[in-house]
Formats: C-alpha cells, sequence, structure tokens
C-alpha cells in the first residue's frame, strides 16, 4: 500500500460521514487518519468541509436511499471559502456502482472502491484542479492490500476496530458483500496481536475483531480455521475487552466456545446471525445450517459459556416466504431467547442469486410479519434486562448521552447500553473511557438504568 504525501491538501477542512456495519466505521477511522497525516483539518458540519466522504454500504436499500439523499442535499450548499468542495464516495456502495453513481448524485466528485482508500488523497487533488468537474474514479479490485497499513485517528481513544480478515467466501444467495469486498483472506496472527498490543499501549481497553465470518479466520494463511488460538492470543495481549462479529453458525466450533469461556478478557456476548427459522429459507439463503442444528448450537454456547447473551440477526420477506417458514423463525426466536435482535425486511440485490427467485408477497404481508417480529423481540430484550434488575454491572463508558448531557452512556459486559446519572459535583472527563460499577435500578427495553457505585477505575 502506497504511503501518502502531504501534497496539496494541508489545511483544507474535511469530515467524514459513515453508513453501514463496524467495518465500514474502521474504514471511516482510516480515512480521516489519511486526511490527518497530509495536515487536512476535520470538522463538524458539511458547509466547512473543502473534502467530503461518504463511507457507504450497500447490504440494504435504506442505506442507499440515505446516501443519495444526503449527497444530492449538497448540490444546494454554499461552497466552503476555498471556493471548491470536493465530495467523495467510497466503500460498498461505490464499489458497486462506480461512475453510476453521478447519474444519481450530479454532486459527486470521487468514487473510490473498498481497494482504494490508499489512493484517495491523490485522487482528491485530482479532482480539485478539474475544471469541468471531471469525475474521478478508482474501483480496481487487486485485493492484496489491507487498510490496517494506513494511519487511523479513532472514533474513541479507549477503543479500536480491529480487522483480522477482508472479504467472504459464504456466497449466502442475499447478500451481496463477496461481490464488494471480495473473496475472504486473513491477516497473519503475529500481525493482529501487534496491532492489538500497540493498541494497549496507546490507551485502548477494548477491541472488537473484524470480519464477514470470524470462525473462518484463518484458512487463507494457515490452511484451516485457527480463530480459537487467535482469541487466546490476543486474550494475552493486556487488552482488558475483547469483542468479535460477525460469526457465521456452520463454521463455529468447539475449541471457539471454548476459548471464549476460557478468556477472561473475551465478552459474554455473542451476535450469532440466524436470519430464518425456516429449513426451506435457510436453503434458500444457502445458509448451510439447519433450525435444529443452529438451536443445538444455542445450547452449547450456554453450557458452554455462563450467563452468555446471544444476538442475532432476523430478515423477514425473503422472497418466497410463506406464513409457515415466518411462524418457524417465531418459533425458533423464542426458543433460542436472544437478549437483542437486528431484524430486517428483505432488499433485492442485483448481482445476487436471491434477486432472481420471483416473490409476489404483497408488501402490508411482509410488513406485518415484520411488526410481529419485532414486538417479540422487543418482549424479549425487556426480559433479558429485567434480570440485572438490583444487580450491579461494570460499564465501559463511552460518553454523555445526546439528549442528556448528565447522563452517561456506556456497556455492559453482556453489551447491554447501560445510563446513569452524573453524581453531584462530577464531569463527564471523569468517567469517559473508564469503567465503573452501576447498580441496576431499572431495566427498561433497551437499556438499563441506575446509580454508579464507588470509583470510575
Amino acid at each position: 500500500m502506497a504511503s501518502p504525501s502531504r501534497g496539496g491538501l494541508a489545511g483544507r477542512t474535511y469530515l467524514v460521514r459513515t453508513f453501514g456495519c463496524q467495518m465500514n466505521l474502521h474504514e471511516s477511522e482510516r480515512v480521516s487518519g489519511l486526511l490527518d497525516s497530509l495536515g487536512c483539518v476535520c470538522v463538524a458540519e458539511p458547509e466547512d468541509a473543502d473534502i467530503v466522504v461518504f463511507m457507504t454500504c450497500c447490504v440494504r436499500e435504506k442505506a442507499d436511499d440515505r446516501l443519495y439523499g444526503q449527497v444530492s442535499a449538497m448540490v444546494s450548499m454554499p461552497e466552503p471559502p476555498s471556493g471548491r468542495r470536493v465530495v467523495c464516495v467510497g466503500g460498498c456502495l461505490a464499489q458497486r456502482d462506480g461512475a453510476t453513481i453521478r447519474e444519481h448524485a450530479p454532486a459527486v466528485d470521487v468514487v473510490f472502491g473498498t481497494q482504494a482508500l490508499d489512493r484517495l488523497p491523490a485522487m482528491v487533488e485530482r479532482a480539485a484542479a478539474s475544471p469541468s468537474r471531471e469525475l474521478v474514479v478508482d474501483c480496481e479490485e487487486p485485493y492484496d492490500s489491507f487498510s490496517t497499513d494506513l494511519p487511523q485517528t479513532r472514533a474513541q481513544a479507549f477503543h479500536a476496530w480491529v480487522p483480522i480478515m477482508y472479504g467472504c467466501d459464504n456466497f449466502c444467495s442475499y447478500c451481496i458483500v463477496p461481490y464488494v469486498r471480495g473473496r475472504e483472506r486473513s491477516r497473519t496472527m503475529e500481525d493482529v496481536c501487534d496491532e492489538v498490543s500497540r493498541l494497549v499501549a496507546d490507551g485502548v481497553r477494548e477491541v472488537c475483531l473484524l470480519g464477514q465470518n470470524v470462525n473462518s479466520y484463518g484458512r487463507t494463511v494457515y490452511g484451516e480455521p485457527r480463530f480459537a488460538e487467535l482469541l487466546r492470543r490476543v486474550g494475552e495481549c493486556g487488552v482488558e475487552r475483547i469483542r468479535f462479529t460477525s460469526s457465521n453458525p456452520k463454521d463455529l466450533t468447539e475449541d471457539v466456545i471454548r476459548a471464549m469461556a476460557e478468556v477472561p478478557a473475551v465478552m459474554p456476548h455473542l451476535h450469532l446471525a440466524v436470519q430464518s427459522g425456516s429449513d426451506r429459507v435457510l436453503k434458500a439463503m444457502n445458509r448451510r445450517y439447519t433450525r435444529d442444528g443452529y438451536l443445538r448450537l444455542v445450547e452449547r454456547l450456554r453450557d458452554g459459556v455462563e450467563g452468555l447473551a446471544l444476538s442475532t440477526d432476523l430478515i423477514v420477506g425473503f422472497p418466497g416466504e410463506t406464513e409457515e417458514d415466518f411462524l418457524d423463525t417465531m418459533s425458533l426466536v423464542r426458543e433460542a431467547g436472544f437478549s437483542s435482535a437486528y431484524t430486517f425486511i428483505y432488499s433485492r440485490r442485483e448481482r445476487t442469486a436471491a434477486a432472481r427467485i420471483p416473490d409476489d408477497t404483497p408488501r402490508e404481508v411482509i410488513q406485518g410479519r415484520f411488526d410481529r417480529l419485532a414486538e417479540l423481540v422487543a418482549e424479549q430484550a425487556h426480559e433479558h434486562n429485567a434480570r440485572y434488575r438490583g444487580s450491579v454491572v461494570e460499564a465501559l463508558v463511552e460518553q454523555p448521552s445526546k439528549r442528556d448531557p448528565r447522563v452517561m452512556v456506556g456497556h455492559s459486559p453482556w453489551n447491554q447500553t447501560v445510563h446513569f446519572a452524573l453524581p453531584e459535583g462530577r464531569s463527564a472527563g471523569d468517567y469517559v473511557g473508564r469503567m465503573v460499577d452501576v447498580r441496576v435500578d431499572e431495566a427498561r427495553t433497551w437499556y438499563l438504568f441506575g446509580e454508579p457505585v464507588g470509583e470510575p477505575r
């Protein structure tokens, strides 16, 4: 990956906006780090930015709509003091749509794909120098480098995203990711552990290991999955909390369950996407596990990892889904006892196998099913949180609430959002980035509320 030179960007202002998954958040931090290293200055509002970068997702249609809505708003925005704003679109949607993005969003000057982060500065300079507003596009697919080679400006000093692998080989029939991020490739264990050790030395207390399917980590480097070994090695790097995402059930093995139980830093929370409770739909999705197999895995996880909180992803309205299929999903949700779930209405994505499956299910039927599922998920989330009422949980404090700056927000080991009011005479700075014990007084559907106990540490 090329090393950036300061070029002509020093002093330019910039803003990065992110849509989508944790990998997009990580890559946004790399874009910010790259621009900071060139002498650019981050600003809070697009009106003040010489460079606006949208890091995009294309997994669901809603992300497309949000992106195009925000980019379209740039057309009527006054130019910055420098006189020329460069609007850039990167990430998965850029990789998928390329130059056609300008047909929908005339304000766009630069389109860069998932493998072109390091080339963004040169593209911005070229666009800024073009009197005719030439569209600058780089969506080449070498897939031979890692974004971790670039500088990074983290959103939080105490938390870091750490990609352990890129791409995906699963080709779930509804998913566009393999087509925009390429085939699976892993970093070496030494590279990952070196990065985590540097982060710990820099004050990071929690890392989240990232991959489209972390359970297959290492296959391209070592010839077989070695995620359990990686968890143990990262646990020896001194980091206090380890999380990871995403996990495909078909590759989650007993050695990973043992590592989760035996490595103290690994948090007792697992996000294990099931997508559907119907064997017929799972087969059509190319998920390569069955309903019964998933539930047996859940049982082994709960037996192996004390107090495990389990969350998931669920798709409603996959092409051809019947009421019976949907009821299978509802019953699986009840049996699995999820602490939370991300629920989505199926989005048709061109180039995927599912896009070719005909479906005439009325939209109102799909919406009705979605509403029923969301209600069940909310009930279960509240029941899960209610178990913690009266107990003391440790929270890593992240920031003041956006609604009330006197209320602090953090997360428990089980990934619950935890709120507490600042004690009299204390400031947010006393708590951000610190661990604090919180006695839970209220258990709401999506968060716990309580009172801090003892001093932050």
